[in-house]
């Protein structure tokens, strides 16, 4: 059960009443993270959407973006972020099994997007500057220097959510992970 208040969705107002309005056209619905972030904060909400708006207009690709949003997830072991980024996931074209070994930090089959997985769970996972034959490795299965730099903006973007569904323990509005 979530620990922050939230506001009901409708009875918002100014600019969090705007940003609700486009979370609702393009999602249909204002998940349960967002309603947080929006009650106490519409411009940590603001900055997170131009985040994903910046990641979608990325060198990425839109199912790398989501195997590097799963793989920090799991990691941090937010389990909201996991749920809906194995959603989105999906919807963008990773395959559920995909979505599964991705979390597991198992191989998937495809190289180039097990090697930028590799490198972000390494990179997550490591304090200090990270050994050059990381960066080699992720460069050698075929990712640009901008591609890395996106990579790297994509757990920023997604280590704020996982941050605050962690300390929320946000209710899970989204199908259950298997």
């Amino acid at each position: 059960m979530s620990r922050l208040s939230q506001i009901n969705v409708n009875d918002a107002t100014g600019v969090t009443a705007e940003l609700f309005t486009g979370i609702k056209k393009a999602m249909g619905r204002v998940p349960n993270a967002y309603v947080t972030i929006g009650t106490h904060s519409p411009a940590a909400l603001g900055a997170t959407l131009n985040g994903d708006a910046i990641l979608a207009k990325s060198s990425l690709s839109k199912p790398d973006v989501e195997a590097i949003k799963l793989a920090i997830s799991e990691l941090a072991g937010c389990d909201y972020c996991a749920a809906a980024h194995t959603v989105v996931g999906k919807m963008v074209g990773l395959t559920q099994t995909e979505t599964q070994q991705i979390r597991a930090g198992e191989a998937t089959g495809n190289e180039k997007r097990d090697a930028l997985v590799r490198f972000v769970r390494h990179v997550a996972g490591s304090a200090g500057t990270i050994d050059a034959a990381r960066l080699d490795e992720v460069r050698a299965a075929g990712y640009s220097e901008a591609q890395v730099i996106d990579a790297l903006f994509a757990m920023s973007v997604i280590n704020f959510t996982n941050l605050v569904n962690r300390v929320n323990d946000t209710t899970i509005d989204f199908p259950a992970l298997v």
